[in-house]
């Protein structure tokens, strides 16, 4: 195996920053709002050692950057997550686990893949958990960050836990599932309770193991994406790679009451698509609806595979309705800008919202965000804040205001980098007035890389 020279996502601001700092009383530019007062944190890749073989974005350890706010002051540390992997390569000193575009390493005493903990985070009976689809989870300390070790239930969970659970705002649970590529049951189904139990676990059937990284939930139902990117080892005896997007394959959207089971699964069929992550899911009427960012086709893993249509990998916002009396299903487009990492008022998790958020993305060869959309869902309107000229950023996290009323009374909190300087910030804009400059900007002592999830802990003490 040889050490990857020229990669996009080992450079610039994706390249892995190797410090691991704490730092008071940050720059302000703006004003804080007096009522913003919790801690921003965000999940990311970031190798420890130079990458064997290949390196694809997925692969890097996890390293979280938080921000806390409190009394009109903010304050940053970073921390990688210290996993097993990154532990026995931090003694090593060297990287021992290749990634994703390399073969399994099946020879390896401590199993062919890491667990790199460094997709996202959830916050859920009074515990923060960082996130890998393919593992457990990893209990994090705040505000410090520091990783406590994995967490698995009292060894009540019993599959892969999703970089995606969802948490009910009104009851409490959270709702969660574990997918497995290589043998059935390819999908387990969980649902944990208010005070953090895991309730049940039952397996849902699908004919294939794939790639399925979000789910939905209303406040009856949840929803399943069994998408036709799908991983046949048949293939490879074919020189094929496992994984591949059939693009002929129609889509299969499960929908299941939240405590159902196999048995009370419907399955509808849709056009051949793929979805990294869903805005939001609710009941109305006789129809379950659903929001996500669609992609006619996609080769993520960057297989060799040539996709026939010009707007694969290219993600917009769609919406679905399910029809549970006539089993119909309705597929449209709600807006053309190509955009991902779509949020909402996660107070409204599973209920109708009138509006979503998400990342704007630049006609960039990598995934770059070069501003934020707000989605009138109601009236098919948006708006537009931009970040400026080379200026990018990520997902944006809804916090919204305490005491608030109105669905969008509150602020979109996400790092932006200035290419030009290497420099990143904290940006807060007011979710009211998306055109408007960010009520404030705070600077942060290093270059932060582009990663994946944030999220916002409003008592973090």
């Amino acid at each position: 195996m040889t050490t990857t020279t020229v990669n996009p996502y080992l450079e610039g601001n994706f390249a892995p920053i190797r410090k691991e700092i704490t730092a008071d009383n940050l720059e302000i530019i703006g004003e804080l709002p007096p009522d913003l007062s919790g801690m921003f944190v965000r999940n990311g890749p970031n190798p420890q050692f130079t990458p064997i073989g290949n390196y694809h974005w997925f692969d890097g350890d996890g390293m979280l950057h938080g921000v806390k706010i409190d009394s009109g002051r903010a304050s940053y540390c970073n921390r990688y997550v210290r996993t097993q992997g990154f532990k026995i390569e931090r003694d090593a000193n060297k990287a021992i686990w290749s990634g994703l575009l390399e073969p399994p390493q099946m020879d390896l005493p401590y199993g062919p893949s890491k667990n790199a903990a460094n997709t996202a985070l959830v916050w859920h009976s009074g515990k923060l958990l960082a996130l890998w689809e393919g593992g457990e989870p990893h209990a994090i300390k705040l505000p410090e960050l520091e990783t406590i070790g994995t967490y698995n239930y009292n060894d009540k969970l019993t599959s892969a836990f999703t970089a995606h659970p969802k948490v009910d705002p009104v009851t409490g649970e959270m709702i969660f599932f574990g997918y497995s590529i290589a043998e059935p049951p390819y999908l387990q189904y969980s649902v944990a309770s208010a005070t953090g139990e895991i309730l049940r676990t039952v397996p849902i059937d699908l004919p294939v193991g794939v790639m399925m990284h979000d789910c939905a939930i209303t406040e009856n139902y949840t929803i399943f994406l069994d998408l036709p990117y799908t991983f046949r080892p048949e293939r490879l005896q074919k020189g094929e790679p496992a994984f591949m997007f059939e693009e002929h394959t129609p889509s299969r959207f499960g929908i299941v009451p939240r405590h159902g089971d196999n048995s009370d699964i419907r399955w509808f069929e849709s056009s051949s698509c793929y979805i990294f992550h869903t805005l939001n899911a609710w009941e109305e009427g006789d129809e379950i609806v659903l929001v996500a960012c669609r992609m006619s086709s996609t080769n993520v893993l960057m297989t060799s595979e040539i996709l026939e249509d010009p707007d694969a990998n290219i993600p917009r916002l769609y919406q679905w309705r399910f029809n549970l009396t006539t089993g119909t299903v309705k597929e449209e487009m709600l807006n053309e800008v190509p955009s991902e990492f779509p949020r909402t008022n996660e107070q409204l998790l599973g209920r109708k919202t009138q509006y979503g958020y998400g990342g704007k993305m630049a006609p960039t060869t990598t995934p770059l965000f070069d501003g934020l959309i707000k989605y009138d869902l109601g009236s098919g309107k948006s708006e537009i804040h931009e970040f400026g000229a080379g200026r990018y950023g990520g997902e944006a996290v809804f916090v919204p205001s305490p005491g608030a009323t109105a669905e969008d009374d509150g602020w979109l909190v996400t790092f932006v980098c200035d290419e030009e300087s290497e420099t990143s910030e904290l940006v807060i804009v007011s979710a009211k007035q998306m055109t408007a400059e960010p009520v404030a900007r705070v600077i942060i002592p290093q270059r932060i890389p582009y990663g994946f999830h944030g999220i916002w802990i409003p008592d973090c003490s």
